[in-house]
């Protein structure tokens, strides 16, 4: 096949105690999934939590044993840190039964869902997509992936988040509102899931803003960590 011009490459994370690489095809995000952060943000915890999207080069990829340099970006002056779980998806389909989603997994790993949280404020009062407060370049760090049997049972692990040094966030897996099997369900319902896949799975309490220099320390317990400098 010939293009007009050479496509570009394929955006891939490392994956640990293996020479292949994880190719990502799209990246979803959980909003409002612990009900701490989503009172913090004004909203009712008994509100179900909602998704959104980043395209698949918006994932800023560390490599392993190093630190993912994110350049701070622009239109903003209120750039938020938020600590997720990120789900790897190995196989796809549609209406996935909950019994079932994990079968899906390949792997686990620590993500960042980088906010300009100033440009998402306004387009929430205006009533408009989040997109230019959530999808920008490099929007989704994301360490290197564990795969599923290595990472064992991790629903009750451990999440934080250090900047310079001080805890930022911290929270545990379990006290999500929807569980990785009920999320897998859920969006297998509105779009065909396919390998590739990353589910940035949502955030505790504690999300603040980064500046320049900002070194980011983000851990769920039995991962890797993921380290980014803000530059």
């Amino acid at each position: 096949m010939t293009y007009t011009f050479a496509p570009p490459p394929v955006v891939s994370v490392p994956v640990i105690g293996s020479g292949a690489r994880f190719p990502v095809h799209r990246i979803y995000c959980v909003g409002r999934n612990y009900a701490e952060h989503a009172r913090e943000m004004g909203q009712s915890a008994s509100d179900p939590p909602m998704f959104f999207l980043k395209p698949a080069d918006a994932a800023l990829v560390m490599e392993a044993g190093r630190t993912a340099e994110l350049a701070y970006p622009g239109l903003t002056h209120d750039l938020h840190h938020e600590v997720e779980l990120v789900v790897a998806l190995g196989e796809g389909g549609r209406n996935i039964a909950q019994q079932e989603a994990l079968r899906h997994v390949f792997g686990y790993a620590v993500g960042l869902d980088m906010t300009r949280r100033d440009l998402q404020g306004q387009m929430k009062k205006r009533g408009g997509p989040w997109d230019i407060g959530k999808a920008f370049d490099h929007a989704a760090p994301i360490g290197p992936i564990t795969p599923a049997a290595q990472a064992g049972e991790i629903t009750g692990a451990e999440i934080t988040l250090h900047v310079n040094g001080e805890l930022r966030q911290h929270g545990w897996l379990s006290q999500m509102i929807c569980s990785v099997p009920e999320i897998i369900a859920q969006l297998s319902a509105a779009w065909q899931l396919a390998p590739g896949d990353l589910i940035y799975t949502g955030t505790p309490a504690g999300v603040a803003a980064v500046q320049p220099g900002d070194a980011l320390e983000a851990r769920v317990g039995g991962l890797e960590t993921l380290h980014v400098r803000v530059v």
